[in-house]
């Protein structure tokens, strides 16, 4: 009888473990040492594992050398389809279907908030390029002035709506769930737009600006990878245990060398120095800016009787480039280690399984979002001139003037250089 009953009971803590599901990204704590010696040098799977990592690494960069040289409108288009990417993956950090079952079009919610911050950030950092884009069309001209003009009242009433639909969609026994998703969303919103915003304004800026700082992430991460692989003995940081001292000085010194020799062979293009004006993706021509002008620098003393070359010749966006190269190397890494922090957190893995070997989007882009908002404060704090320019007023009276009252200034001026012409 004593035997039977021992049979049948079964505790509770058992009915749990039998009936969680690991998700595929989940770690454990008895299956996954995370704060262990895992070095890739002492890993007995690393050759395969570093096999489907650079197949998927190959196609990647294949498909993003495709849509360079398609364009700034589909570079931004790529920007755009990894943001709903990477929020797809935030989203479902905290999701519990258990909990949704009983909130039907709660996550529609999230969306209508992810697609209003979207037209309130692009809406204010391409008005210049959208109303360029139309200027041909009268009537289309107007629409869009208009559009542009009340842009920031649009999304506020967007985000009013959703607020209000939030409210009305509260239930007694998900108050809790409902609140920690609404905040979260609003922290992915954060995180995604206020960063990758800036990656869209560089492009538009110059494609320059954006290739260069995404290619030192990537050269930076293979480096790392590399240097690891082969020469990994000292662990960096607990938060990414694969981490190593050798790998992150190795990638440090190949990150600034190619950031100086990427940056005299990108310089010479037009297709990546010249700014954008408009949404077209016709080819580009322009004066290079003096940026982008060669140099010439004579070495003097500074070599030895023995080397070859007695003067260069250097593009001056060369020595800024040494900057970029600097902050990816020690700083953007900083990205990814947050970014395992946050993994450790909920105890995860990585952020998705969409990458072959490198897990999901968010994944990729954690370093990535640090450099574009540096690349972009860089710009505008060392590069970009300060004073008024042609562009910035342009902006300000296409979005703050109607169109008969731009037509009345535009033959104001034309009175006034008529009249100098004359003085």
């Amino acid at each position: 009888m004593q035997k039977d009953t021992s049979s049948g009971d079964v505790s509770p803590s058992h009915v749990a473990r039998v009936r969680h599901r690991r998700r595929p990204n989940e770690i454990t704590t008895d299956g996954n040492r995370a704060n262990g010696p895992a070095l890739l040098v002492s890993d007995q799977n690393k050759y395969k594992s570093m096999l489907i990592r650079t197949y998927s690494t190959l196609w990647m960069m294949g498909g993003f050398v495709f849509v360079i040289y398609m364009g700034h409108l589909y570079v931004w288009a790529m920007v755009v389809v990894i943001q709903i990417f990477m929020a797809t993956e935030l989203f479902n950090l905290l999701r519990k279907s258990s909990e949704e079952k009983q909130l039907p079009g709660f996550r529609l919610l999230n969306w209508h908030f992810f697609f209003t911050a979207m037209l309130f950030t692009y809406g204010r950092f391409l008005s210049r390029e959208l109303v360029n884009t139309v200027s041909s069309d009268h009537l289309l001209y107007k629409l869009v002035s208009g559009l542009i003009k009340y842009q920031m009242f649009i999304c506020y009433f967007l985000y009013t709506a959703g607020f209000v639909w939030f409210i009305l969609t509260l239930k007694k026994k998900t108050y809790n769930y409902q609140f920690k998703q609404y905040a979260w969303t609003h922290m992915i919103l954060l995180t995604v737009f206020a960063q990758s915003s800036f990656t869209v304004a560089n492009i538009f800026e110059g494609m320059f600006w954006f290739l260069l700082p995404a290619s030192l992430i990537v050269i930076n991460d293979i480096a790392a990878y590399l240097f690891g692989f082969f020469l990994g003995r000292t662990p960096l940081i607990k938060l990414s245990p694969k981490k190593t001292w050798e790998g992150f000085i190795g990638a440090s010194v190949t990150t600034i060398i190619s950031a100086f020799l990427l940056a005299n062979v990108m310089g010479r293009f037009p297709w990546l120095t010249c700014p954008r004006k408009d949404l077209s993706t016709g080819w580009l021509h322009c004066d290079p800016a003096p940026m982008f002008k060669p140099e010439h620098y004579i070495l003097g003393d500074w070599v030895p009787q023995w080397f070859p070359w007695k003067e260069v010749f250097l593009l001056p966006v060369q020595w800024h480039a040494l900057a970029l190269g600097l902050f990816a190397s020690i700083i953007a890494p900083f990205g990814g280690f947050f970014a395992s922090g946050f993994k450790r957190a909920f105890k995860i893995k990585d952020f998705g399984d969409s990458i072959p070997g490198h897990g999901g989007i968010t994944d990729r882009m954690d370093c990535q979002m640090v450099m574009a908002v540096f690349a972009y404060i860089y710009h505008q704090s060392f590069i970009s001139p300060h004073n008024f320019s042609v562009d910035a007023i342009l902006d300000q009276i296409i979005r703050n003037l109607t169109y008969e009252e731009q037509k009345s200034l535009y033959q104001q001026l034309g009175d006034i250089i008529h009249a100098r012409q004359f003085m």
